[in-house]
């Protein structure tokens, strides 16, 4: 992987990542494929709308149908048929959220399934093995997820064992020739909310030279006021040339805020979470589908979007699909949101490049903040 910059607007960044399948220009958010696939879309919607990268999960892919399985059959991309590239991450996070059934020590984490409560267990290297034997062009390092609140030493611990895990998996990403079958390993910066010890954690993760670094722990039920205050401390620290991942975030308006501060690339689930709950962005805000005040709305969901849901269904009908579970409206108000935010990556950049992100981004927010009785 590759990253290069070329154009800033402010902090804002536009610049593009090159990996062996594809070529990404940043900042680009990352539909999550949990299980190798975006939820209800198909890969060529999904490249049709823009993506070239999605984000599949080592905890869920390794446990159905076994990372050792799809390197029989050809590796990530070949068995789910994406072109483009594939991030994985670590399963950490799916780990730590299960803390009635795992158990950490500084070699790893033991944890149960929470399918048929079979017993597993991690280890940085084995992480590595697994993500590597996928083929994943993008691989996360295992982790500590920190929840929030944490106290100062419990967070401290778990930043210096994110670190120390870090050094055991680049050495069996070396070990293993991951640089050469075009893969790349991103470090992940931890330390909760303190400023302190997410400073000490990126200088010691900057020793590792890796071509980007992400963020982690900023999206597990922290104020956004820390959120903030933790980027713009630490992002003036980050080189230039490196890629910067802010994981799990977000909204649109974090996305926007985020990308003002120098942010390159997002992933969340809320896209497609939020679609199958019956929640719709547009460009002024959310729009909560099933309310019965759109029952015989006959408009589309939003009148300047172009996606498939828009251009031919109305918002009485997706709203009546969605209220008796037909398979078809899950399908539509997901093409519509993972649409519209790959569509706002893209008008994003097109800020940056003509150096007028601080301005769009001031026009976006306000657009968002007028609510859906606009439109």
């Amino acid at each position: 992987m590759q990253y290069d910059l070329i154009a800033n607007s402010g902090k804002a960044r536009f610049g593009k990542i090159t990996t062996t399948r594809a070529e990404i220009p940043t900042p680009v958010f990352i539909p999550v494929g949990t299980r190798g696939t975006v939820k209800t879309l198909s890969n060529e919607e999904l490249r049709a709308f823009g993506a070239r990268i999605i984000l599949g999960n080592t905890y869920h892919l390794y446990l159905r149908p076994g990372h050792k399985l799809i390197e029989k059959l050809g590796g990530l991309h070949k068995f789910s048929g994406w072109k483009g590239s594939f991030l994985t991450d670590s399963g950490g996070y799916q780990l730590f959220s299960l803390k009635a059934l795992n158990k950490i020590d500084d070699k790893g984490v033991d944890f149960q399934s929470h399918i048929d409560g079979s017993r597993h267990r991690f280890t940085p290297a084995d992480v590595i093995d697994i993500q590597i034997s996928m083929g994943a062009d993008i691989i996360m390092p295992l982790d500590v997820c920190t929840p929030y609140p944490v106290d100062e030493k419990t967070s401290e611990k778990d930043m210096k064992r994110t670190i120390g895990w870090f050094g055991l998996s680049n050495s069996r990403f070396i070990e293993k020739g991951g640089h050469e079958k075009g893969q790349d390993l991103l470090p992940i910066v931890q330390g909760a909310t303190y400023i302190d010890q997410r400073m000490y954690c990126l200088e010691e993760l900057l020793k590792f030279d890796a071509p980007g670094i992400a963020i982690g722990g900023l999206s597990v039920g922290e104020p956004k006021e820390d959120r903030q205050r933790i980027l713009e401390n630490i992002l003036p620290h980050f080189p230039d040339d490196k890629l910067r991942y802010l994981m799990g975030v977000g909204t649109p308006e974090d996305i926007l805020e985020a990308v003002e501060m120098g942010i390159d690339m997002f992933d969340c689930v809320i896209p497609t979470r939020n679609a199958r709950n019956g929640t719709l962005f547009t460009r002024h805000g959310k729009m909560i589908i099933k309310a019965a005040r759109y029952a015989e709305d006959q408009r589309p969901v939003d009148e300047e979007c172009p996606c498939t849901a828009c251009r031919g269904y109305s918002r009485a009908f997706i709203r009546h699909l969605l209220s008796v579970g037909e398979i078809l409206g899950l399908r539509l108000a997901s093409v519509h949101n993972v649409y519209f935010y790959l569509n706002l990556m893209e008008r994003i950049r097109e800020a940056i490049e003509q150096e007028r992100y601080p301005e769009f981004k001031t026009k976006c927010m306000a657009d968002l903040a007028r609510g859906c009785e606009e439109i």
